[in-house]
């Protein structure tokens, strides 16, 4: 190759890389947020995950109605109802543990991923599976959990729902050609729409998203989300209903004495969660060492279920009619008593045996229990405690403060109580993060060997540019210089690992390095000739002054390379980044959190 075509090469190699030469298309485009059309394709894709999830959503209601008519009260009927009130007799136990040996026939034969709750499965395909679940999980998900729930399983439709609906989103964007990133997008928002959908509430469901699932807070992703959200919440009326789900008609009224309670309340709900977590994970434990196998574990579970049905009818199901209950504080204090404990007891059971069911029902009902418990003795009445309970309960569980405070108000339609419920969900949240290293979704994903960090920051890299990060005016070798002279002076004179090799103008042609020396010295054919004729085809990736160090960072990845040149307004070369500069940008961010001083 000649030097014009050499030099023709290394410009069009060059233009392909991040903060390219000035004018090129690809210079580095410095804004708030990154955003693009693909955010307004995800969003038009969302009106179909957001459709899905509401179909998807009134297709687990009727099934749970279906089957709990068809076996607590032998008829055919769709109509959500408590199997509690024909709770009587060995039935009790009989119906729950038949239930149960079928989905642990479906686990083992069909799916291990319909085991659970399904939240933390969502995370773990999010995180650790491209975002891909299978057609066989979005079929076998909802049908396992109608069959739990309706034959007396202490769970709630929210879990299923989830992975459900982030079954159908993510079946959906692979059907196209799509990133992982993407279709964690449509998974997500697969995911929101069909909680919108089973609960109304929008606002937590888009809060969900961004608090426990999405694991980002970025237009890309936030959009689309909205929009899946609110589809699902047009459809809500015509094929679930509209309205609050669980309609309170009492005022908390505003005032220091009343978010000092609310504390109160919030500390207790996040210490009861702590308990329940750490008693959940033990009980799993303990069922690991059984010597039968996880097939049958559900029906072992659905035994404690069976009897706690018939101490109390009221903790069998889904139990939103206990909830409605303790919302309208219609409960007397023995009642209350007695569903905190059983509910407790047989949820932790049930659950623990790797069952199919969601949490967020039982967690309302075992968190607004005890609000209501403490709130017979509290202005207001039991019924705003225990829905403050619910907040605090919800709220340290999960790891999800802001979710927990919305969605218990747009349960009961008491916006007017979202102060309260925001102090209940804050005193429980701090507290949980404070007691237990994990929540109750994540603790399950760390005994599978994943580590899981829910704290969202921005990166430190992401705040500095190239010039604030380089080394200025670095030592450079003109391209003309004889390969032999720049051998001796990496032999003596070289101090850095790489140096950026300019023609006459100073604009960087290629970069030499310690290795490059060393080839030559085994390679004696090489000396005769110029830093530019040996280097002519060796990708050399550019960076401008204005391009973000995390972008930086990205390239060097991508190029294998330990540093990258940065090049002025004129192309020519003004300094040079090398690992160890953003590392030490990263450093000084630490040491900010970490030093502690007086102003």
């Amino acid at each position: 190759m000649n030097r014009k075509a050499s030099q023709t090469a290394r410009a069009a190699g060059a233009k392909t890389h991040l903060g390219a030469l000035p004018g090129a298309p690809n210079r580095p485009r410095l804004a708030d947020h990154n955003a693009d059309v693909r955010m307004v394709l995800l969003s038009l894709m969302a009106l179909v995950t957001g459709t899905g999830g509401a179909l998807a959503a009134w297709g687990l209601l009727h099934l749970i109605g279906l089957v709990t008519n068809a076996l607590w009260y032998h008829r055919w009927s769709w109509a959500m109802t408590s199997p509690g009130e024909a709770a009587a007799g060995p039935l009790t136990i009989v119906i729950p543990v038949a239930g149960s040996v079928i989905i642990g026939l479906m686990a083992r034969y069909g799916s291990e991923k319909i085991r659970g709750h399904g939240i933390p499965e969502a995370i773990e395909a999010i995180l650790y599976g491209e975002s891909k679940l299978s057609l066989k999980v979005a079929l076998l998900k909802p049908l396992s959990s109608a069959i739990s729930i309706g034959s007396g399983g202490p769970f709630g439709a929210e879990g299923p729902i989830i992975m459900t609906g982030g079954a159908i989103g993510s079946l959906f964007a692979q059907r196209f050609k799509l990133s992982a990133a993407e279709r964690k997008t449509l998974l997500v928002a697969g995911a929101s729409a069909g909680m919108t959908a089973i609960f109304g509430t929008p606002f937590a469901a888009v809060l969900l998203a961004v608090e426990v699932l999405l694991f980002e807070w970025k237009p890309r992703s936030f959009v689309p989300v909205v929009t899946s959200v609110i589809v699902a919440f047009a459809w809500r009326p015509p094929l679930i209903g509209h309205g609050p789900l669980f309609p309170a008609g009492w005022h908390l009224e505003p005032s220091a004495l009343s978010l000092g309670l609310a504390l109160c309340v919030g500390a207790l709900a996040g210490l009861l969660a702590c308990l329940i977590s750490k008693a959940l994970y033990t009980l799993e434990d303990g069922f690991h060492r059984l010597p039968v196998h996880w097939m049958w574990w559900p029906a072992l579970g659905s035994v404690v279920v069976g009897v706690g049905g018939l101490i109390e009818p009221r903790v069998l199901g889904a139990g939103y009619d206990t909830i409605r209950a303790l919302v309208n504080g219609s409960l007397l204090l023995d009642a209350m008593l007695l569903i905190l404990v059983v509910k407790a007891i047989v949820w932790l059971a049930a659950l623990g045996s790797g069952t199919s069911g969601g949490i967020l029902a039982p967690l309302l009902i075992i968190g607004g229990a005890a609000g209501a418990i403490v709130g017979l003795w509290l202005p207001g009445g039991s019924g705003a405690w225990a829905m403050i309970g619910m907040a605090g309960m919800m709220s340290a569980s999960m790891r999800a403060p802001l979710t927990s405070a919305l969605f218990v108000v747009e349960l009961t339609g008491r916006f007017d109580a979202l102060p309260h419920a925001l102090v209940g969900s804050g005193v429980a949240f701090a507290i949980a993060v404070l007691l237990l290293r994990r929540s109750i979704l994540t603790e399950k994903i760390s005994r599978r060997g994943r580590h899981i960090s829910q704290e969202f920051t921005v990166d430190p890299l992401a705040l500095s540019l190239a010039r604030d990060v380089m080394t200025a005016d670095p030592i450079t070798l003109p391209a003309d210089l004889p390969v032999a002279e720049a051998l001796l002076f990496f032999e003596r004179e070289a101090k850095h690992r790489s140096y950026p090799v300019v023609d006459a103008d100073g604009r960087p042609v290629a970069l030499a390095s310690r290795a490059d020396a060393l080839r030559w010295r085994r390679e004696p054919d090489t000396l005769d000739g110029t830093l530019r004729e040996t280097l002519s085809d060796v990708s050399l990736p550019l960076v401008t002054l204005d391009t973000p160090s995390d972008a930086i960072a990205n390239l060097m990845i991508a190029e294998n390379s330990g540093r990258v040149c940065v090049i002025d307004a004129g192309g020519r070369v003004t300094g040079i980044v090398a690992r160890r500069d953003l590392l030490r940008s990263r450093a000084v961010a630490l040491q900010g959190e970490r030093e502690r001083s007086r102003g």
